[in-house]
């Protein structure tokens, strides 16, 4: 039987929960044992039993060193229409999609195409993780980040712009590739 304080099942619930990556540091926090050597034992043993129990689900340890619960990128194709993403509206998602395609964009270039609500949208993507700037004078230029390519399972970032072009020109029936 299982204990309600057990560190193992904490960490387990959190990761499949969550629907994004988590921080070490979070999961060291949920798996209430203040450790990060311990924490990292408990992730090890909850991958490899994972990737026993598994065949199209794994946790990832990601290249930024998070966590994360998720379809592994192979089989992906075969369940993408059925993937939310609950925390990012469709005008999130839309301003997302923009930044990606024509990055890098000024935060001008976005007020201008997506409305003056873009800079709410770019401080929540800047929270999620999900984009970046640098500044150029006083204007911002903004891209996406390892952490995007990560949560959306992309491998190839040059490939961002002409992916989203086709998908949209497939969706719509549109003549996008002139629109970019």
């Amino acid at each position: 039987m299982l204990k309600q304080d057990d560190p193992t099942a904490r960490l387990e619930a959190a990761l499949y929960a969550s629907g994004r990556p988590l921080s070490l540091d979070e999961l060291i926090r949920i798996s209430g044992n203040g450790s990060r050597k311990q924490t990292i034992e408990l992730l090890d043993g909850i991958i490899q039993r994972s990737q026993r129990a598994f065949r199209a689900l794994e946790i990832a340890l990601l290249p930024n060193g998070n966590y994360v619960f998720q379809v592994k990128p192979r089989y992906y194709q075969y369940v993408r229409r059925f993937a939310t993403s609950p925390h990012l509206s469709g005008a999130l998602r839309r301003t997302l999609g923009y930044i990606a395609a024509n990055q890098p964009v000024s935060s001008k270039d976005l007020a201008d195409v997506r409305g003056t609500g873009v800079y709410g949208h770019l401080k929540e993507l800047r929270q999620l993780g999900y984009v970046q700037y640098q500044r150029a004078g006083r204007v911002k230029i903004y891209h996406t980040t390892e952490e995007f390519e990560n949560y959306f399972g992309i491998d190839d970032p040059a490939q961002i712009k002409k992916s989203l072009l086709a998908r949209m020109d497939t969706a719509s029936g549109k003549d996008v590739a002139s629109s970019g």
